[in-house]
């Protein structure tokens, strides 16, 4: 081994003990009792004492009610660490810890009080006797949440956040509705509550004597001199998409800088207020940054201090609104902006001119300056946005989240719409068929009877990327990023366990319930749901998730003969016996079994009668996206088999012939992993016999799998080459379907398959051995099935080649009415000794 790979796997090394150390002591200090008088602070993932957390924080410091509170500040910045020092150096109530030490995570596990502008880390999670106050930062106007472009993935923590959180703090009624309730999905699962009071922020824009002498001061130490002089803000937001890498977009904003000062005129000094997210690399950036207003200045002191502001789509300008001085809108990228992020309110409404162009947005700003009138939207903007900001919303706040006042103040739960709120973890999203159900089962499912989160790990793979890509819209998804917060000790039990294939009874072990228990919350904080289902069903890790969750129903999808599936061999090892044998001792504690079909419920009563009751086994045949069938078949073959290159490519030898063939041809085609279970191999075989009669006959296998070598060396045993072809994974196989003339099937075994029915929606002959639930794949029993040996499959292929084998057809409005019918059944199935019990820590 190479010296360069021993380090390499030195390093490694390090950051996994290093990894493993915090882990421990975040659970050590999960496990000391909560400080009910000790309030924990954090800004802009410890950018510095800023925004609604610094307004908040000095409003309980002065108020004589709350002299016996202590307070601990997250700074990770230097330039701010030391101002903070400055000023509170020596103070017997006020502290500041760094992110990743020990202080810290005993202050984020044991403060009483979480004050927090915008996310915690993957690894927080509430503990029961704390209280947590979300203020976010700011009104949007910029796109949010789900709104966003990748919004489910991009806002994955925030979102967990807000789960967390026992109070929201909206600066008006457009944020809480427009950003919290619907881009962030918190209508009818978030249990805590919003605060509708203004924002304690704004309030410090009444700036009096002493702060203003304070704020000029460190202008001055940063070189930038206002005495004498009118103060224009620029805060523009960030357009960027990797802070690492903003030297362009600084230079560019350099430029932009200079020349509004420039257009302006020297009575005038522009003040740059960046992002919070890219300060530090701005005051790094050689050559400087002209007026760079340093982070330790509060954003809204500032506000208070400008004449007038210059923004693009920043929040920032709702809060200037208070101070009824004029803004401007200097946007010289709308129209790819509005594109690639999208705002909620179009820049025309603004209130304030909005330009392009720097000296015409200059011009327009100091029109206002002078003049006397305001903007003609001004007043309106005033009254929608800024309506409760009076200068007195930070003791409103204290009152409602430190005092629990509750009466004249304007504080509610979130909306509910009556919709059933349920969950369903859908797998690990790899393109099969269970992946290709849940996406089918939520693009079908009734989204005006059930509000629909699904629970998804996250991946970096971009398969499975993609398939997320591909949830239905209208679905909340939530991922499961960081780790447990278990101690080591807990860890290597519940490792112990799985090796000794040994699954706990929910409530039998108080470690194991509050290890499962923990987890659920630091996923989804206080969110409720009525029915939570693992529609994977083939990973003990999230069967034991999903059995603590605090809903009042569980359910589990068994997608095939589960005995069959526990017990298959592939390359000598049983990959799948393990965590199945784990599953099978949960389902005792689950409501329903659920197969898809009725024959498959059948049989899995009977094969699996040690392990559940007869009556949870239920029954929610598959469904396809009829819709995305349709579009798939419409896509001309040769776009479908190689998107854009399709003009300027030549295909593969099959895709040629497919294309090109001639009348007397049959083609038959077969979509399925090539794995054991599916047994291709048979089909090969079976296969090879017709052709030897029937020449002009063709076989496509479609699809990717650990058996593609072994068919490619049996195509070539058998003398298949030019008759049958391995097309390999494709994203667009219907089109392929639709060119062929029969599907067919050589399966040991299944659940009730999804290219059946969406063979049937094309409406071709379908030819398939006989497993357990082949006799209820389809409503309409037209399946050609044949016995499980190779003659016989060669004979079903023989039939269809001579016009036996009638096409198959599937009323997809009354097929999708039943199967939903199944789904409802299941949904409102109740067993009330599923509820599990969570005991306190001693």
């Amino acid at each position: 081994m190479s010296f360069s790979s021993r380090l390499r796997g030195f390093r490694q090394q390090i950051t996994r003990l290093k990894r493993a150390g915090a882990a421990e002591r975040r659970a050590y200090f999960r496990s000391r009792p909560v400080r009910a008088e000790l309030v924990c602070y954090e800004s802009f993932g410890g950018n510095g004492m800023l925004c609604n957390p610094e307004a908040i924080f000095r409003g309980l410091l002065a108020d004589a009610e709350f002299q016996h509170f202590e307070h601990v500040w997250i700074i990770d910045d230097d330039e701010a660490a030391a101002r903070f020092r400055d000023e509170f150096a020596g103070h017997p109530r006020v502290s500041m810890v760094r992110r990743g030490t020990s202080d810290y995570y005993r202050a984020v596990a044991t403060a009483g009080y979480l004050v927090n502008n915008a996310t915690f880390p993957p690894h927080f999670s509430k503990r029961p006797g704390q209280v947590y106050l979300n203020t976010w930062h700011g009104t949007p106007l910029k796109q949010m949440g789900f709104d966003m472009p990748d919004g489910a993935r991009q806002s994955a923590n925030t979102l967990r956040n807000f789960l967390h959180a026992d109070y929201l703090l909206a600066a008006n009624p457009f944020m809480a509705e427009t950003m919290y309730e619907d881009a962030y999905r918190l209508r009818n699962v978030f249990a805590g509550e919003i605060i509708e009071e203004g924002y304690p922020r704004i309030d410090r824009q009444w700036v009096d004597e002493e702060s203003r002498q304070r704020a000029e001061e460190q202008l001055r130490a940063a070189g930038i001199d206002t005495a004498g002089r009118r103060v224009v803000l620029f805060a523009p937001t960030w357009r960027g998409t990797d802070f690492a890498h903003a030297g362009a977009d600084l230079d560019e904003l350099a430029r932009r800088t200079e020349q509004l000062g420039r257009e302006l005129g020297g009575e005038i000094v522009v003040l740059l207020k960046t992002h919070q997210s890219v300060h530090a690399i701005a005051r790094t950036r050689e050559g400087g940054m002209p007026n760079l207003v340093p982070n330790t200045i509060p954003t809204n002191v500032l506000l208070g201090l400008a004449d007038g502001l210059i923004t693009d789509y920043s929040s920032i300008f709702f809060d200037y609104l208070a101070t009824g001085r004029p803004v401007a809108f200097y946007t010289p990228d709308a129209d790819d902006y509005e594109q690639s992020r999208g705002t909620y309110l179009p820049l025309s409404d603004l209130p304030g001119p909005v330009s392009g162009d720097a000296a015409e947005t200059a011009r327009a700003l100091r029109a206002l300056m002078d003049g006397s009138e305001r903007h003609p939207q001004y007043g309106a903007w005033q009254e929608r946005f800024v309506p409760f900001d009076d200068g007195d919303a930070t003791s409103r706040v204290i009152a409602i989240v430190f005092r629990g006042e509750r009466e004249g103040f304007r504080v509610r739960r979130a909306a509910t719409d009556g919709r059933t709120p349920i969950m369903v973890y859908l797998g690990g999203m790899k393109s099969n068929g269970i992946t290709m159900s849940a996406l089918n089962l939520l693009h079908n499912i009734d989204h005006e009877k059930y509000d629909v989160t699904v629970l998804l790990a996250q991946s970096r793979k971009k398969q499975q990327r993609a398939n997320q890509r591909r949830i239905d819209p209208r679905v909340r998804q939530v991922f499961r990023m960081g780790e447990m917060n278990a101690s080591k000790a807990v860890q290597v039990r519940r490792y112990l366990d799985n090796r000794r294939l040994k699954s706990r009874r929910p409530s039998s072990r108080g470690w194991h319930t509050r290890l499962w228990a923990d987890e659920w919350i630091r996923l989804f904080g206080g969110a409720k749901f009525q029915w939570v289902a693992d529609y994977s069903g083939y990973s003990a890790f999230w069967s034991n998730l999903l059995l603590h969750a605090p809903a009042r129903r569980r359910a589990i999808w068994l997608h095939n003969e589960m005995m069959s599936d526990r017990d298959r061999t592939v390359g000598g090892r049983k990959p799948l016996h393990r965590n199945l044998s784990l599953v099978f001792e949960l389902y005792p504690y689950f409501d329903a079994l659920v197969s898809v079909s009725p024959t498959l419920t059948a049989h899995n009563r009977q094969g699996l009668e040690a392990f559940a009751r007869p009556e949870t086994f239920k029954t929610v045949r598959n469904l396809p996206n009829a819709d995305e069938v349709a579009a798939g078949r419409a896509v001309p073959l040769r776009d479908a088999a190689l998107g854009s290159a399709a003009e300027e490519k030549a295909g593969p030898a099959w895709l040629e012939e497919l294309c090109g063939r001639t009348p007397d041809q049959k083609w038959f085609v077969n979509v399925g992993r090539l794995s054991p279970e599916k047994n291709q191999e048979r089909l090969l075989r079976a296969f090879a016999d017709v052709s030897r009669e029937r020449p002009e006959a063709r076989l496509l296998i479609v699809g990717q799998g650990p058996l593609r070598e072994h068919l490619s060396e049996l195509i070539v045993e058998l003398g298949l080459e030019g008759a049958a072809f391995l097309t390999g994974m494709q994203r667009n196989p219907w089109a392929i379907m639709d060119a062929a003339d029969c599907f067919v099937m050589s399966s040991r075994y299944e659940g009730q398959p999804m290219v059946i029915l969406e063979a049937a929606l094309c409406g071709m002959p379908i030819v398939s051995t006989r497993f357990a639930s082949v006799e209820d794949a389809l409503p309409e029993r037209t399946i050609h099935i044949v016995e499980q040996d190779d003659a016989a499959l060669a004979a079903g292929l023989r039939a269809s080649l001579d016009g036996e084998v009638p096409p198959s057809r599937l009323d997809i409005p009354r097929y999708t009415a039943d199967v939903l019918a199944e789904l409802d059944d299941v949904i409102a199935t109740s067993n009330p000794t599923a509820a599990v019990r969570i005991p306190k820590r001693r």
